[in-house]
């Protein structure tokens, strides 16, 4: 048994072991923050929801906040443009 803990730090065909188990460890506790957040958004949403708000407009806006200003610009006029060729 002692001789296994040993070999667990040990190069296992190339990989070292410690190595390779830390890592996945690592990103499974960032797997496990990136779902808290996930369900902590969700909560937002939901907030927003009761709160009156279009969560779907919200979503776009928060989408549009993450573009820079020039596409954002550029978007708009497209879309202006594409309206009022069809009349709307």
């Amino acid at each position: 048994m002692a001789e296994d803990q040993e070999d667990a730090g040990a190069d296992v065909g190339g990989i070292a072991a410690d190595r390779l188990r830390s890592i996945i460890e690592r990103i499974e506790r960032l797997e496990e923050e990136r779902k808290a957040l996930s369900d902590d958004i969700k909560d937002i949403f939901a907030e927003a929801k009761s709160a009156g708000f279009e969560v779907k407009v919200v979503r776009t806006i928060l989408r549009i906040r993450k573009q820079e200003p020039a596409e954002v610009e550029e978007q708009e006029t497209l879309l202006d443009l594409y309206r009022r060729a069809l009349g709307m």
